[in-house]
């Protein structure tokens, strides 16, 4: 049954005229692109303004000579770039991946002999023959086959294979996904039969390599959080350098001391540059990367993982995504009696052991065929099914599907029968037409086909036959066959989906479906997994002949996508994101690849997923589970909630300093702050921004808000006026504390002392303050957080042993003695500076800040 049968001498190309036909179009792969040098991607990446911050830092501290701290920061710097450099090289991996895929094993027939040669050393004109198991190496054109079926869901995303037939002609070539024709697509998976065809497609050419085309067009989308972060960092570096180009000149010309003057610029540019930020990205991301693989996921760009907080828009794939992308019995019907399967299958009644005894014996013994294993797997589940396998019968002949009957039979021949049994199974009508049956019985059970098919469900017919021992007939008409029912296949939608997604609706975050399939399955599973409209779906046809300003207006009501080809998700991600979406993308195909790198997120499924869809997405599902999904939008959003409480502790806790560094110097009074009284300064701030609030749980609310609006300001007016009244609050406490220490007589060491006690002291006080802007601190000490209590401790310690060792007072930190007194009151002054905060929080609870309704779930 596996040989090839006899069709005449083919000769195929000589090994000549092959290896001149590789020499000048090259080999059966996808071009690579020249990488960019080291040098080329180093001078991109320091020509961003927050790279740029951290060397200016990195040469404050030096010129300070603050060794260290310089080193810091300059091994910051080289951290950022080898993560870049990572990132370039796994990029340069999507288009291997596809030259791997593009490139199996592959028998040609060459100066008339059949021989085995690497894929990418097939040409165009080579005759390639394929049989069950292979992967196709080329796009060609058949002139032979026998029962070939094709699965072409690497490519169009359709779940069932396809049958191809082969012609005498050689027409062009044209796209995936149809049956009944003679085109065979590079990369797809010969799932029966066998074949022969002559390769006209190969490399770039072919249909994976068009692909691959749109793949290196597809530029990689910035984070709305990098855009915004960048313009921020800019304002505030022009504004620094204004301020501090002022001081200097301004302390130079009126005081004559330009040594002093210099200090003073470097302090306050210490003070204003905010090289927290850059830190504070790379950081949460980092350790928000980390949080996200114990959920078991692989994040491959670490900047989509603030922009999943934000997505408004889910768009899933269903082959692989939301199915699990292997078919499954759902029916058996006698034409008499219905018998719906689920997972947890109990026996199956007798009545329908015949049905599901002939359906598998019309297939392979070892199948490849998704509804064959799927056949195969419920005869080796039930038990009761055990003495309807026949293992022992003996395989005699297959009758072929062929253009004028959809219909397979097999011959067997079983020990102890004189007789052959034949077996066939095929589309309805054909299996009708084999079985005589008469117009009204046809048409009875066409309405159990349409009603199995209206549940999306794919249907074939099942007969039986016996012939007498001797001479079989030359077609399967000439069999007397006897229907025995129909049987149901469905590709499962995993268990998980539908809470998932129900998820996504309480969170505010529209869920949209992209598929290769029919629109009849696609409402289905529309259906099955509680969309809320399956029934509104537009084909990849109208998609295409839709203007763009059209394709806009309907994707943001239209929830189902049909038929889609890869250039029309690309095109459907693309007016998603016209329209102000932040969209993420899931995949797993190799017809995902170009979508899931054009979205702002994409999420492949791991397991099932291809090596393209995988080195083409931000996001990689290891364990394939949807839900992990949702678990991590959630992730998301609390890594972009406390971004932004980082944020607003850093824009409040550098007003008071900037303004104790600014303000004697217009007011002619003694320098208060010093480069060294900022850097220890710097040594609470930095761990608090990057380590204290990174380790905040979400907010209990986190996943009943609706999503960011895309469009609102990291830094919004509200943020920025807190975090400034926060600051200015704390700055005029400060100047308190310095006027009057003066005014009582401690002098300019004194004074300098308890304003500085009263600005750790703040600087504390904000951190526990901003852990949230609804709870209180009391119900935030009752969560954990032990990077919290580490920079409390030390910098309690550090300020005590500061106050109590002369040398390190005197000398380092140019303070003077003091009543412990004065200093315990300048630091409660300092605590309580920001405590009226709380005020603010509870007037928000009880209004129910923030109050953002998420979208109900229709």
């Amino acid at each position: 049954m596996n040989q090839l049968a006899d069709i005449g001498p083919v000769s195929g190309l000589s090994a000549e005229e092959a290896g001149q036909r590789l020499r000048a179009e090259g080999y059966n792969e996808l071009p690579s692109e020249k990488p960019r040098s080291a040098w080329a991607m180093a001078k991109d990446i320091l020509r961003e303004p927050m790279l740029f911050l951290l060397l200016v830092a990195g040469g404050a501290y030096l010129l300070l000579g603050d060794l260290q701290e310089a080193l810091l920061l300059l091994a910051a710097i080289l951290a950022i770039l080898g993560i870049t450099f990572y990132q370039e090289r796994k990029t340069e991996r999507v288009l291997e991946a596809l030259r791997d895929l593009s490139s199996p094993r592959a028998l040609v027939i060459r100066d008339g002999e059949a021989r085995r040669v690497p894929g990418r050393e097939v040409v165009r004109g080579d005759v390639v023959v394929v049989s069950e198991g292979d992967r196709v190496p080329a796009d060609g054109v058949l002139f032979w086959a026998m029962s070939l079926e094709v699965d072409e869901s690497l490519l169009t995303g359709e779940s069932v294979s396809v049958r191809k037939t082969p012609t005498a002609e050689r027409p062009g070539m044209e796209r995936p996904g149809g049956a009944e024709t003679p085109f065979v697509y590079s990369g797809t998976l010969v799932v029966r039969g066998q074949g022969m065809f002559r390769a006209q497609g190969v490399g770039a050419e072919s249909e994976l390599g068009r692909i691959g085309r749109a793949l290196q067009t597809v530029g990689e989308e910035r984070s709305p959080l990098q855009k915004e972060t960048g313009r921020m960092v800019r304002l505030l570096a022009v504004l620094g350098l204004l301020l501090c180009s002022t001081v200097v000149l301004f302390m130079g010309v009126l005081r004559g001391d330009w040594l002093e003057a210099v200090l003073a610029g470097i302090a306050l540019a210490m003070s204003m540059l905010p090289e927290e930020f850059p830190v504070v990205l790379t950081v949460f991301l980092a350790l928000g990367a980390w949080r996200i693989s114990r959920s078991n996921v692989l994040t491959r760009r670490v900047a989509a993982i603030e922009t999943l907080g934000e997505a408004t828009v889910l768009c899933v794939d269903k082959t692989g995504t939301l199915t699990e992308n292997r078919m499954a019995v759902r029916a058996l019907d006698t034409g008499d009696a219905v018998w719906n399967l689920t997972a947890e299958q109990g026996p199956i009644p007798e009545e329908f052991h015949r049905l599901v005894e002939f359906a598998i014996l019309a297939g392979q013994r070892d199948p490849v065929d998704p509804m064959e294993k799927a056949l195969r797997s419920l005869g080796d589940r039930c038990r009761e099914l055990a003495e309807h396998l026949h293992d022992d019968w003996a395989a005699v002949r297959e009758y072929p599907l062929s253009r004028e009957l959809l219909a397979l039979s097999l011959v067997w021949k079983a020990r102890d029968d004189t007789a052959f049994i034949v077996a066939s199974k095929g589309a309805p009508e054909s299996i009708f037409d084999l079985c005589h049956l008469a117009p009204e019985r046809i048409a009875a059970l066409s309405s159990r086909v349409d009603a199995l098919a209206a549940r999306g469900l794919r249907v074939l017919g099942v007969a039986r036959g016996r012939h007498p021992d001797g001479a079989l007939p030359s077609g399967q008409h000439d069999f007397t066959f006897d229907f025995v029912g129909l049987i149901a296949f469905e590709d499962p939608v995993r268990p998980e989906v539908p809470d998932a997604i129900g998820e996504c609706y309480q969170a505010g975050i529209r869920v949209v479906m992209i598929t290769g399939d029919h629109p009849a399955t696609a409402t289905s599973i529309g259906a099955a997994i509680r969309l809320p409209d399956p029934n509104a779906v537009l084909t990849g046809a109208e998609v295409d002949a839709m203007p763009e300003s059209t394709l806009v207006q309907r994707v943001g009501d239209t929830d189902i996508f049909a038929r889609s080809t890869p250039e029309g998700k690309l095109r459907l991600v693309r007016a998603l994101q016209a329209r102000g979406d932040v969209v993420a993308m899931t995949g797993d195909g190799v017809n995902d690849a170009p979508a899931l790198k054009a979205a702002h997120i994409g999420i492949a499924m791991g397991q099932r997923g291809t090596d393209v869809a995988r080195e083409a997405a931000s996001l990689v599902l290891l364990g394939d589970d949807f839900g992990s999904i949702v678990a991590t939008i959630r992730l998301g959003r609390r890594i972009f909630q406390n971004i932004r409480k980082a944020m607003a502790y850093i824009i409040a806790v550098h007003v008071p300093i900037a303004g104790m560094a600014l303000i004697p110097v217009l007011l002619g009074w003694p320098l208060v702050l010093l480069p060294v009284h900022i850097v220890f300064l710097q040594l609470i701030i930095d761990p608090a921004c990057s380590l204290v609030f990174e380790a905040e749980p979400g907010e209990r609310d986190l996943m009943r808000r609706g999503p960011r609006d895309p469009r609102e300001p990291l830094f919004g007016r509200p943020l920025l006026l807190t975090s400034l009244l926060q600051g200015l609050v704390m700055l005029g406490v400060a100047l308190l504390i310095h006027l009057q220490a003066d005014r009582l007589g401690y002098g300019e060491g004194g004074a300098r002392g308890l304003t500085y006690t009263a600005l750790i002291t703040g600087n504390l006080g904000l951190i526990l303050i901003n852990r949230s802007h609804v709870e209180s601190i009391v119900a935030g000490l009752r969560t954990p957080n032990r990077a919290l209590w580490a920079v409390f401790g030390g910098a309690t310690g550090i300020l005590a042993a500061i106050w109590a060792i002369p040398y390190v007072r005197d000398e380092l930190f140019d303070f003077a003695p003091v009543a412990p007194g004065a200093v315990l009151l300048a630091a409660a002054a300092g605590w309580f500076s920001v405590f009226w905060f709380e005020g603010l929080k509870l007037v928000r609870r009880r209004r129910g800040f923030p109050g953002k309704a998420a979208h109900n779930h229709a």
